[in-house]
């Protein structure tokens, strides 16, 4: 559930309305902490019991309130944004396996966002290009549980000498560390010395 613009409409104009709204996107959050450990079956029935009723309820509320506001306040913009998106922002209810909010995939990217006036330095277009694959590369490590450093360093000496019907097991979610009891399927095991 996507507070944020609410969250701002309360944090920087004070707005009442918005902080009650904050109040009850809170309450959601909260049963989502108690559905954390949970398999996504028995997290999507928590959800039905105990939190779809808190998300009725602020549906209703703020379809309530948007008519005491005026068309440019920032709550009303908050409130239009929630209501017209609100299938969205409700999915998770109907998927254990779906994230209250997308977080996650926003701090992966943030980095990129905050450098992204750097980029327009990288030389040309297909520089850019190639800045972007190893960027997506390193970011996909990292959401595999990869140390990125690794990951570039034994694929980039893997890479010259690799067949390409192989190069599937170098991708982050098939990769695994030297050492880690896997054997690639190109190469031969050796049989152990008598």
């Amino acid at each position: 559930m996507r507070a944020a613009k609410l969250f701002e409409a309360h944090q920087f104009n004070g707005s009442q309305i918005a902080a009650q709204a904050v109040a009850l996107i809170g309450k959601l959050y909260e049963v989502e902490r108690q559905a954390r450990e949970l398999q996504p079956d028995a997290r999507r029935l928590w959800r039905q019991q105990h939190a779809k009723p808190v998300a009725e309820a602020l549906h209703a509320w703020l379809s309530e309130q948007r008519p005491k506001l005026a068309k440019a306040d920032v709550t009303a913009k908050a409130i239009d944004y929630a209501l017209s998106n609100w299938p969205g922002l409700t999915r998770y209810l109907d998927d254990g396996n779906v994230p209250i909010d997308n977080n996650a995939a926003e701090n992966a990217v943030r980095p990129l966002a905050v450098g992204r006036k750097n980029w327009l330095f990288v030389g040309s277009q297909q520089a850019g290009e190639r800045a972007a694959v190893v960027l997506s590369l390193i970011e996909s490590a990292k959401l595999n549980g990869h140390d990125p450093w690794a990951y570039l360093k034994d694929v980039f000496e893997k890479l010259p000498t690799l067949k390409y019907r192989d190069l599937a097991q170098l991708l982050p979610h098939n990769w695994r560390p030297p050492g880690h009891g896997t054997t690639p399927a190109h190469s031969v095991p050796v049989a152990p010395a008598a």
